[in-house]
């Protein structure tokens, strides 16, 4: 019987943990997204904080219910921006086939490469 007692608490306490992280996280998410907020004045972000820390889990979900919609509209908005960050990085760092070839003819016309290995280097660029 004090087996199943055992295991029956390590349930429970694993129950409140795992509420405890989703809770922290929910949290993080909260403060993050009133940051991030360019529409909502200073006073009303400082007043959904001191709300969060007094009153945490009843704040929480009062921001869920009433600016949650907000709240996916500008994580979409953040990720969207991030990605067109990384797509304009790439475009600048990966080199076009055409730059590749007039570098290969530059090197070819300075004697660095031979004119087998300039047709090697454009076949594989344009392949």
């Amino acid at each position: 019987m004090d087996f199943l007692h055992n295991i029956g608490s390590f349930f429970w306490s694993l129950f409140w943990l795992f509420a405890l992280v989703a809770y922290l996280i929910a949290l993080f998410a909260i403060v993050g997204d009133l940051f991030r907020d360019r529409e909502l004045a200073g006073g009303w972000k400082a007043l959904w904080l001191i709300f969060l820390f007094f009153v945490p889990f009843l704040t929480a979900l009062a921001y869920l219910l009433f600016r949650g919609q907000g709240m996916a509209e500008r994580s979409k908005a953040a990720a969207q921006r991030q990605q067109e960050a990384v797509d304009s990085y790439i475009r600048d760092v990966a080199a076009s086939p055409a730059d590749e070839i007039s570098k290969a003819k530059q090197l070819l016309d300075d004697g660095a490469i031979t004119a087998g290995e300039y047709d090697r280097i454009k076949a594989r660029v344009l392949a």
